[in-house]
């Protein structure tokens, strides 16, 4: 297969050290594209379930080997922590084996947007005010990831490709939704008290990228759901790309966009 030659990637919670980490998906998707820039936006490592027993197999050691690889290739490579890793937050500044800690930066695209990076907890008030419903709620999209496992060990079995049915039943909550439009909201305010066109961000498990009055919002989605990731073209586009689905479009295409993926800034209106 060929390489996918790309200026930036933004990846976010992909929650390694759990069964539920689509590795796999995400080892190949790292072994065939390159960047000058590597964002990783939070709740890489899954610290949160180390409490209750490790799961670290070998596909999970080679997804960190991969990121080392590029770091080491000339990759700049910037690790944002999220909830799920906020003890590397007191290591802000710090380097380790070429991999940058910040707690937040602003990226400029080859077009110019200036996009801030932070992980997004800091937009979710039952993580920042109250710890216990944050893990109440956990709880319960722990069943939902438990059961969206068994489903598809069974499609596997049959042959038919991964589902995720854990965010087909969070898209049919009618709360779920309003909180994912607040999170936006709350995104948008952040990039407006900034002073910057945007921002790029995690947490959610809910890959967006849009641009709502002038502001742009960003969210990554993740390696558990949707395997999915922004990314930067050589020319300084941003796209929104599942690589299960988008994989093959894209590296046929080299640094072009399939008809498939999710185009530059889709714009909504109001919100």
């Amino acid at each position: 297969m060929s390489t996918l030659k790309l200026r930036t990637i933004f990846i976010s919670d992909v929650h390694l050290g759990t069964r539920d980490a689509q590795a796999e998906q995400l080892l190949d998707f790292l072994r065939h594209s390159e960047s000058e820039f590597l964002y990783l936006v939070g709740d890489i490592v899954d610290f949160w379930k180390a409490r209750n027993g490790w799961y670290w197999p070998r596909l999970h050691t080679e997804v960190v080997q991969a990121i080392l690889e590029k770091a080491r290739r000339g990759t700049r490579v910037i690790y944002i922590p999220g909830n799920h890793d906020e003890w590397l937050r007191d290591h802000a500044g710090a380097e380790f084996n070429g991999v940058e800690i910040r707690l937040g930066m602003v990226h400029e695209t080859l077009q110019g947007k200036r996009l801030l990076l932070l992980h997004g907890d800091e937009f979710d008030s039952a993580v920042r005010c109250n710890r216990l419903l944050s893990h109440v709620g956990s709880g319960f999209y722990d069943v939902l990831l438990y059961l969206n496992r068994i489903y598809n060990g069974v499609r596997r079995r049959l042959g038919f490709p991964y589902w995720s049915l854990s965010s087909y039943i969070k898209r049919r909550v009618k709360n779920a939704m309003a909180y994912i439009d607040q999170f936006a909201a709350a995104a948008r305010h952040e990039a407006a008290r900034h002073k910057v066109d945007g921002l790029v961000c995690g947490h959610i498990h809910h890959p967006a990228l849009a641009e709502v009055d002038g502001v742009h919002y960003v969210n990554t989605g993740d390696w558990v759901e949707h395997c999915s990731a922004v990314v930067e073209t050589q020319q300084g586009e941003l796209h929104l790309l599942n690589w299960t689905e988008d994989s093959l479009h894209w590296l046929d295409r080299s640094t072009a966009p399939a008809a498939t993926t999710e185009p530059a800034f889709a714009k909504q209106a109001g919100g």
